[in-house]
């Protein structure tokens, strides 16, 4: 019953009505697609790394002067610290999960192919998976009898040797799946260039240094190559993280003072400093929608304290006639709801277009439906919050006001 008679007080303010559903369509849309963001973003920060990341600690230095041998003092290093009381395991590694750097490699399935596969990423070390703490799933880790110097095998592949050139790898689940779906991926080769690489494991996961695209994020393999590039992960118990980390840096400064501190990092550090910038784009992401519901609320509260000073000799009117404060106070909520409705309807047309225009531009995945009715729910309890004082002040205008208006 009260329908006809708001859709009637609409026609008469099409203007104001109008800017207010504008408002709450644009709220709706923003929002929207925001709140996907922010859960986006916040999967990723949350990402598996597929390592024992409370048991690690990362070392990088750089030596200073020429360095005849730096595969034996590397091997020196690791000796030095396996000594440390609490050390489990120690790699040197070209790269790391969470690292940023980057080394990757076309893949192909058949020597004859034209264009890779997919592209993955090369983890070199010995040691490197069980110092990981990596999850074998099938077959087997890496063999130390397998290594070759990464120097050795860089000759090697100019000169065509192929005799020198390791033959196995370890890849992650994620790989397998994509190469050879449904199927076992023990004993199948893969190409980097013309030699082939035979699997002889499979982890479960293994997450890139550089993750440009979370559905590739876990394409990694671990090959045979030794090197020696100055950067050690150590593993240890969690509550041993710090001292360990404090007496490597000792030891080693010791055996070598010319070299310089690169970073040193328990993998917290490593995982915050990776994700620094999903943490401040979810937050500002966050505030965007705080304020644009804050910013929807307040015209909406605007809105009403407006019609409710314009229309009191009409409220005046409808309680003399009988119309009790419930009936003031449902008129001037359902009225809103109304309104709200229809912004919110606008909105989720607009939020598909914006999703649309994400996903042409700048490759985000397709916005669920789900968030249309979560953005919704919002909208409908802000607005009806947002009335409440001026539905409430409008619900106490007094019968006597109509006879003073006349």
């Amino acid at each position: 019953m009260e329908i006809l008679p708001i859709l009637s007080t609409l026609r008469r303010h099409k203007i104001t009505a109008a800017l207010l559903i504008l408002e709450i369509a644009l709220t709706c849309a923003i929002v929207c697609n925001a709140v996907f963001l922010i859960t986006q973003r916040i999967d990723r920060m949350n990402m598996s790394s597929g390592v024992a990341e409370k048991e690690l600690v990362r070392i990088r230095f750089a030596s200073i002067g020429a360095n005849d041998d730096k595969y034996a003092r590397d091997q020196e290093d690791i000796e030095l610290l396996r000594q440390i009381p609490g050390v489990t395991q120690v790699a040197s590694v070209n790269q790391v999960p969470f690292g940023n750097s980057s080394n990757n490699s076309g893949i192909k399935i058949d020597p004859d192919q034209k264009k890779s596969t997919i592209n993955a990423t090369n983890y070199y070390g010995v040691n490197l998976a069980e110092t990981l703490g990596t999850q074998l799933v099938a077959g087997r880790n890496l063999r130390p009898d397998e290594y070759v110097d990464m120097k050795t095998i860089m000759s090697a592949l100019q000169t065509k040797d192929d005799k020198v050139i390791p033959k196995t790898v370890v890849i992650t689940q994620a790989m397998a799946n994509r190469l050879w779906p449904g199927q076992n991926p023990l004993g199948k080769p893969i190409y980097l260039d013309q030699t082939p690489l035979y699997v002889v494991g499979v982890v479960k996961n293994l997450v890139r240094p550089s993750i440009w695209d979370d559905s590739i994020a876990n394409y990694s393999m671990i090959l045979p190559a030794r090197v020696a590039e100055g950067q050690y992960l150590i593993r240890t118990s969690p509550q041993d993280r710090d001292r360990v980390l404090k007496t490597a840096l000792e030891k080693l400064k010791a055996a070598d003072p010319h070299r310089v501190v690169l970073s040193k990092q328990i993998w917290e550090d490593v995982r915050t400093r990776f994700f620094e910038d999903d943490r401040a784009m979810t937050g500002l992401l966050a505030g965007v929608c705080v304020a644009l519901l804050v910013v929807t609320a307040l015209g909406i509260v605007g809105l009403g304290s407006f019609w409710v000073a314009q229309r009191r000799r009409q409220i005046g009117v409808r309680r003399a006639l009988g119309a009790t404060r419930g009936n003031i106070l449902r008129y001037f909520q359902t009225e809103n709801f109304l309104l709200a409705t229809i912004g919110i309807v606008l909105g989720m047309v607009l939020a598909y277009g914006i999703n649309l225009f994400l996903m042409v531009h700048y490759e985000l995945p397709r916005l669920p439906g789900s968030y249309f009715p979560i953005g919704a729910l919002a909208l409908w309890v802000v607005g009806q919050i947002a009335v409440l004082g001026p539905a409430m002040r409008a619900a106490a205008v007094p019968p006597v006001v109509a006879t003073r208006a006349a």
